[in-house]
């Protein structure tokens, strides 16, 4: 952060209701799961609320919109190049997308696309196929890169949100801390954002233009990061509960 005082996290109502059913919360019993989805589902509803205020707060719409665009722009030559390892990947996806600042939203964003390259090879297992017999040197599936863009925008709401609830556990229930609950309370907030996400592939495949459709079945890796990118501020907006129902054109670019 740039300072050595310590960061206690979001301040408000929302945010310390959440902090407080954090705090009572405790593992074993037979509502434990469903409570801290609620624990998880309180606190993004907390970073929604807080961003509808203020939109720059925490810097993270700037953040993620500045790293889907890169992001984009990477598609295109993953799709044609490709990589050898999921370390590779990770080498070069982390400094080329994540960059190198300081703050919260920024190790949120690395952290986040972290997150979505897991996620992928978790859900792809023959990307890690094709990275160990050498063709992902090829390129790389585009539903691969569609799914690791939805995650992308996820997984930074997720990290952002686990650094709260980490600091929140340091500070008011030390307890909590062997029970490692902000991992999967991460978990939920990434399920539920992803589902807000549009993806680049469907956006594609619902267009209504018969050259933009010639055009993606002729070279892919050529168009689809443009779409990529045009959808980011709608992936963003949408994640961070800037945008909560479909806004198309003029009025979708504003927000």
């Amino acid at each position: 952060m740039g300072t050595s005082t310590r960061w206690k996290g979001p301040a408000g109502d929302r945010w310390s209701s959440a902090a407080r059913r954090l705090g009572r919360w405790r593992g074993g019993s037979r509502t434990a799961d469903r409570r801290l989805e609620k624990i998880a589902d309180d606190h993004l509803q907390a970073l929604h609320e807080t961003l509808r205020t203020d939109p720059s707060a925490f810097g993270l719409y700037e953040a993620a919109c500045a790293a889907g665009e890169r992001l984009a722009d990477a598609l295109g030559s993953l799709a044609t190049e490709g990589t050898e390892s999921a370390d590779s990947l990770i080498a070069r996806l982390i400094p080329e997308v994540g960059g190198d600042g300081d703050t919260l939203a920024d190790a949120a964003v690395r952290r986040g696309l972290a997150t979505a390259i897991r996620h992928v090879r978790h859900t792809h297992p023959e990307l890690d196929h094709a990275m160990e017999t050498g063709t992902a040197r090829r390129g790389i599936a585009w539903d691969i890169l569609c799914d690791l863009y939805q995650v992308f925008f996820a997984g930074v709401v997720a990290e952002f949100l686990r650094s709260v609830v980490a600091e929140h556990i340091k500070l008011t229930a030390p307890v909590l801390i062997a029970a490692y609950p902000e991992g999967r309370i991460a978990d939920r907030i990434a399920e539920e954002v992803m589902k807000l996400v549009p993806s680049p592939c469907e956006a594609s495949a619902a267009s209504t233009d018969p050259a933009q459709t010639a055009e993606i079945a002729q070279d892919p890796s050529q168009t689809l990061p443009g779409i990529a990118g045009s959808l980011v501020p709608l992936s963003v907006g949408k994640a961070l509960g800037l945008i909560t129902e479909e806004i198309t054109g003029e009025e979708g670019a504003a927000a």
